[in-house]
């Protein structure tokens, strides 16, 4: 068996590997569009051209199969924007709409459900205690004497784990400190969901389901855009919205004011001032993932 060369795309893969013959076969009764799918390079290695004709193409795809027109982004990072979060845990009162925001927001599937945002209740005399965490609180009884609420999503790592044990370098931290993901690439293999420590990685075990109506056109190639069965999706801190300089769905939903997001390379931002004058911690700060997502107490 011959050595894949780092350089090589994937249609020169198949063509070196004979046991992938049958896998080859069955391409066949593909259509010209799902085997350029199959065969696109990762999406860090196209150029513009390349990009803007894939970006044409998946308009035109969405906007058939939806009947309605669609936008999707290929926006890159901004030179000087490291993005980073901050939650209010003393504000945050349960309420879960932030979840449901970022559904909305985001086209996860609602049958089966896929939340990227999972909120925990916690008992104040235990403090952050997983092992006792509530995650099927009552969402209309909140907040609840005696307890407290901490959302958990993707962290957004400087030290991300869930990219280095990728085998075909699906997902990466782009410039700006988003994680993302090319779901034209991922296989699947849940790597990565075995990797993150915060549960923040969710996998397609069928089609996604969004109703027509209630679907966003509005997206992003590394985001919220339509996804197929057999891939892992999560956060991208609406990374459709906020390199248009938008806040994120959860932010500007939560009705308490709990949820911040802003640069870090901004010395006058909103999220350095709580990083520099609030308590502020982090989530399994002894796994060094390094969390670019902070709660901290405001009170």
């Amino acid at each position: 068996m011959q050595k894949k060369d780092e350089n090589n795309t994937r249609r020169e893969f198949l063509k070196k590997l004979p046991v992938l013959a049958i896998g080859a076969a069955a391409l066949s009764g593909c259509n010209s569009e799902e085997l350029d799918e199959f065969f696109q390079q990762n999406f860090k290695t196209l150029s513009k051209a390349e990009k803007a004709e894939i970006i044409k193409n998946l308009e035109k795809k969405y906007s058939e199969k939806y009947g309605k027109e669609f936008k999707v982004s290929a926006k890159p990072a901004t030179e000087g924007i490291l993005f980073g979060y901050a939650l209010d845990l003393s504000r945050c009162i349960g309420c879960r709409k932030c979840v449901y925001a970022c559904v909305k927001e985001n086209n996860q599937s609602r049958d089966p459900q896929i939340h990227w945002i999972q909120v925990l209740q916690m008992e104040k005399n235990r403090g952050i205690d997983l092992a006792h965490a509530d995650i099927h609180y009552n969402p209309e009884q909140v907040p609840e004497e005696g307890h407290f609420y901490m959302p958990v999503q993707c962290q957004q790592c400087r030290n991300p784990q869930c990219t280095t044990v990728c085998p075909t370098k699906a997902t990466w931290q782009d410039e700006d400190g988003i994680v993302v993901v090319d779901y034209n690439w991922c296989i699947g293999c849940r790597y990565c969901m075995a990797a993150c420590p915060y549960g923040a990685r969710h996998f397609n075990w069928g089609e996604p389901n969004v109703p027509i109506e209630e679907i966003n056109p509005d997206t992003h190639y590394l985001g919220n855009r339509p996804r197929t069965n057999g891939v892992v999706e999560k956060c991208t801190f609406c990374i459709q919205r906020v390199r248009e300089g938008k806040y994120p769905a959860c932010v500007e939903i939560c009705p308490t004011g709990s949820r911040k997001f802003g640069n870090l390379l901004d010395p006058n931002s909103e999220i350095r001032y709580i990083l520099e004058n609030k308590r502020v911690l982090v989530f399994k700060e002894e796994l060094n993932t390094q969390p670019k997502f902070y709660y901290f107490f405001g009170v």
